[in-house]
């Protein structure tokens, strides 16, 4: 049978056929795809003519066709429908698109005929298209010996590896370290389709008994609602151990036998990053991951991180006080979640159970997430049944403009499955950039839990605002008009990416919006007024628990991407735990959002020594929160304006100088500061 990606694809947005697609095709179309951008990329370093921005830049461009779809399409398929045939391809591709990159970007003659064109008459998209990539070769090692060249090459293969294997033991970690109950009068507080889905996950997996699915966080989602203690320290104490040694003690679920193992890989990943560092110049990783960011320096994102970090527990302890009158004596980690929900249903009036049933999944979506986009850029959404998925729980919507035009295709994934990863993103699966001629394919993931058959899927309000998050990002890549794939939608710096992302959240407390999507499932009754009302006075509470859980993720990340050239970690959980005490946190108070263990962001995906980028996208989010409300909140006008000057351009030009170009001046943090609460 002919491989699908050696086929003109039949649908008019040109996605692959993911229902005749294997594991092997994905391998075979990749492999292929590197050979012939490899003869691509052998014409463009060996023409004979003068070396100018056409036949080099642009060219490079051009190259490489079938790789980029082959790669765009695995790299959705991988996590989050990632079968034991996907992840065995996965660390093939892995190994394979790695080298092919070292192979490019340490291309001797290629990094010449770059080198030789002359770039001082470039203006605009080809000026930022010709900085950034020799940029890329630099920090590469396209200017190093080829013994320092062959390291690095090693070093890159090397934590490629070690990246693949860390990603598959986090999944299997997932399902091995749920926890199983047998008594479901353990599950009190939890509501009937949360009981429901945990006995469905436990009769899934061959078990009697219910069975509480771990999401990738420390804290898992249950502990907000379980009133037993013991049941909150054994969910807790399972999430947690996940990474280590032996499972750290705990007896794996089921009958897996796959070993989770991870601390040893994160450590080798960041001694080598370390080394690699060294070899290119810089003082450690972290000071080379920010050579391609907008933050200026290590010690602008240390200095942020310390300052919000000593304000966020101050915040934290007095919440911890607050919950301890509340509780009688003093709480465990495993208990902070439940009293904060306490204190939340008591004091503000919000009881999270009861406020699920006006946030059901197919309702927030449309009249909530689809109505924001439409009352902005006057966009609409008809769902196509045409268009091949590859998993059978995925819609996709075709994206229109406010005049009809096609703008681009929307795949909607939303429900938690043993073959997905867990967390929520989004990704592409064709870019839409004008020198391809193809039009956005964006896809949003979530790890909702699977209601039971037959009933509606009830969001909890963190849900709704992922939810809203993560069409940010899809509205980002759906608006590009960026002419060259590698500067196209959301290919901005790290620290820039999650800004549009946050700032879609608004809309999801938005009182128009919110009004419109907020139904009881059973009644159609809206959400009531006073609800709304306790929803905007409660925004501060658990604040300082929020923001000291997140910064303690983006302190480890800090720390691992810290080493020095040779300097190594010989106890993970000890240089945990001295990173974490630095700035004043105790882990045994609250746990950072991720351990070391199952930190999938920075060492499997892209944000290692960039987990500070949420914060500081935050700044800019915060900021242009502002701007809208200044500006009339949700309307065309702004929606139009925010589109035009700060979504559209991708990295067509240096992003702060499009925040600049919206606000008329550079961010305020004060913004941030406010809405974390973190105001002396």
């Amino acid at each position: 049978m002919t491989n699908p990606f050696f086929e003109a694809p039949t649908n008019d947005y040109l996605v692959p056929d993911f229902g005749r697609l294997f594991a092997a095709d994905y391998v075979e179309a990749i492999t292929e795809g590197i050979w012939r951008q490899r003869a691509e990329i052998a014409d463009i370093a060996s023409d004979s003519s003068p070396a100018t921005f056409e036949n080099t830049f642009v060219a490079l461009e051009r190259s490489g066709a079938l790789l980029r779809d082959a790669e765009m399409a695995f790299s959705n398929v991988y996590p989050a429908h990632s079968t034991p045939e996907i992840q065995a391809a996965y660390k093939e591709i892995s190994a394979l698109t790695t080298a092919h990159q070292n192979d490019v970007l340490q291309n001797a003659s290629l990094f010449e005929r770059i080198s030789a064109v002359d770039t001082s008459g470039l203006t605009g998209e080809d000026a930022r298209l010709a900085s950034e990539r020799l940029r890329d070769f630099e920090l590469a090692g396209a200017r190093l010996d080829q013994v320092q060249k062959d390291r690095i090459r090693a070093i890159n293969d090397r934590v490629a590896e070690l990246s693949a294997l860390f990603s598959a033991r986090v999944l299997a970690g997932l399902n091995q370290h749920a926890l199983l109950v047998t008594d479901e009068a353990e599950l009190d507080g939890l509501d009937a389709s949360q009981i429901s889905a945990a006995r469905d996950a436990a009769q899934d997996k061959g078990l009697d008994g219910w069975l509480l699915t771990l999401s990738l966080f420390s804290a898992q989602p249950a502990l907000s609602s379980l009133k037993n203690a013991a049941v909150r320290a054994r969910l807790f104490e399972r999430s947690i151990a996940r990474g280590l040694p032996n499972s750290g003690g705990i007896e794996p679920v089921g009958d897996a036998t796959e070993e989770t193992e991870t601390l040893s890989l994160a450590q080798e990943i960041a001694t080598l990053r370390a080394e690699k560092a060294g070899l290119l110049g810089f003082a450690n990783y972290a000071e080379l991951a920010l050579a391609k960011q907008t933050a200026p320096s290590t010690a602008a994102v240390d200095q942020q991180l310390k300052t919000l970090a000593k304000a966020a527990w101050t915040n934290a302890l007095a919440e911890r006080e607050k919950l301890q009158d509340v509780a009688g004596g003093e709480i465990a980690a495993s208990d902070f979640p439940f009293y904060l929900q306490q204190v939340r249903a008591s004091e503000y009036k919000l009881d999270s159970a009861a406020l699920k049933p006006y946030f059901e999944l197919n309702k927030v979506l449309t009249e909530g997430v689809f109505f924001a986009a439409n009352k902005l850029y006057g966009l609409t959404f008809t769902e196509r049944n045409d268009i091949p998925v590859y998993h059978p729980d995925i819609r996709v919507w075709e994206v229109s403009n406010a005049d009809g035009s096609a703008l681009g295709l929307f795949f909607g994934d939303y429900f938690a499955r043993s073959t997905k990863t867990g967390g929520a993103w989004m990704n592409s699966i064709r870019g839409g950039s004008q020198l391809v001629g193809d039009k956005p394919v964006v896809t949003n993931t979530m790890g909702i839990p699977r209601p039971p058959a037959g009933q509606p899927a009830l969001l909890t309000l963190d849900e709704v605002n992922t939810m809203f998050h993560e069409f940010g990002h899809a509205l980002h890549g759906l608006f590009n008009v960026a002419k060259y794939p590698s500067l196209s939608g959301t290919a901005v710096p790290r620290d820039f990416v999650e800004y549009p992302s946050q700032v879609n959240e608004m809309w999801a407390h938005w009182p128009e919006v919110i009004e419109n999507y907020a139904h009881h499932v059973e009644t159609g009754e809206p959400l009531p007024t006073e609800i709304l009302e306790q929803l905007k006075a409660s925004s501060l509470w658990g604040e300082g628990f929020a923001t000291t859980e997140y910064l303690g993720a983006a302190i480890l990340d800090w720390a691992w991407h810290q080493l020095a050239p040779g300097q190594t970690v010989e106890d993970p959980l000890a240089f945990e735990e001295q990173a974490l005490r630095e700035v004043g946190f105790d882990p045994s108070i609250i746990a950072p959002r991720y351990r070391t263990g199952y930190f999938q962001h920075i060492f499997v995906h892209m944000y290692s020594a960039g987990y500070y980028s949420y914060i500081w996208s935050e700044m800019l989010d915060a900021d242009t929160v502002e701007w809208f409300t200044e500006n009339g909140g949700l309307n065309r006008d702004a929606g139009d304006t925010f589109r035009n000057v700060l979504l559209a351009p991708g990295n067509s030009l240096d992003p702060l100088s499009l925040f600049r170009n919206l606000r008329g001046r550079d961010v305020n943090p004060q913004f941030l500061l406010e809405r974390r609460g973190l105001v002396a």
